[in-house]
């Protein structure tokens, strides 16, 4: 699951999605190698459950069996943080709203769980140092720190282009790279991509009785030689889709030449979010 810096910052970022937050800090040094830290205003955790966090295939996300037919959540399987805890030295503070006293989590050199009380910033925060400090030769496979800071945008920009409500903030080596305040679907496309982005794009609206969608399509000027910029999401999680670009291209096929990819931003209402 811990590929790369990226892997982690996708799994904290998603975390605190679920967690409720209306502002996300994701704090990055060495690309990631050294600190990955994401800090939120979410819910929190109980002692409970921020020990249980931990834990392979434990979630508090998910209370009984019937909740996996209506999940709401980007993840509940309970595997994400046991396994950046395996290869990293993990921290973790949290204090719910409801308390005045939070917890703090993390590992002696003995490898020994560690449980503080402290009173913290209403939320929680995970701090990720040294990643794959205990595997030398995994962390000799990744790439330049620009390849892999590259990589952490990407994720960081397809998490804020799925969740333009939020307000996302990313520091590299304590400079603020990014910082999109929480707003439209317009104006979170304009802050990642350009000022005059919504000028080279026309709304789109279509509304039926099983679903709505609304977003905009890219003028032919639009046109890219790469897929870089194109985006899917399902219920706001980024996935990738065959069957979905098939359907974009036999509509644009009479426009596009071999080699050119589309410009498209649609928007499923309580189905699908798409960003293309």
């Amino acid at each position: 699951m811990v590929q790369r810096p990226e892997s982690v910052v996708k799994e904290l970022l998603e975390n605190s999605i679920d967690a409720g937050a209306k502002k996300i800090e994701l704090i990055i040094k060495r690309a990631g190698k050294v600190l990955i830290q994401v800090v939120d205003d979410g819910s929190g955790m109980n002692e409970d459950d921020a020990v249980l966090c931990i834990q392979k295939h434990a979630t508090s996300k998910i209370s009984e069996i019937e909740d996996l037919e209506s999940l709401h959540t980007l993840g509940f399987r309970g595997e994400a943080l046991s396994s950046i805890a395996s290869v990293s030295q993990l921290e973790i503070k949290t204090e719910t709203r409801d308390e005045e006293i939070g917890t703090l989590l993390r590992y002696d050199d003995y490898g020994n769980l560690v449980r503080e009380k402290g009173s913290f910033t209403k939320g929680t925060s995970v701090s990720v140092k040294n990643l794959f400090y205990n595997i030398p030769a995994r962390r000799n496979f990744l790439k330049s720190d620009s390849t892999e800071l590259k990589h952490i945008i990407d994720t960081f920009n397809r998490e804020a282009l799925g969740n333009p409500g939020i307000h996302f903030t990313l520091f590299n080596d304590n400079d603020i790279i990014f910082n999109y305040p929480a707003g439209t679907v317009e104006e979170r496309v304009i802050q990642v991509f350009a000022d005059n982005m919504i000028d080279a794009l026309v709304p789109v609206e279509e509304k039926t009785d099983f679903i709505s969608i609304t977003g905009f399509v890219g003028k032919p000027s639009m046109l890219k030689k790469s897929k870089g910029e194109q985006y899917l999401y399902l219920n706001s999680r980024y996935v990738i889709s065959k069957q979905l670009n098939h359907a974009v291209f036999a509509a644009y096929e009479n426009i596009l030449e071999k080699g050119d990819y589309p410009f498209l931003l649609f928007i499923y209402r309580s189905i699908l979010r798409i960003l293309m």
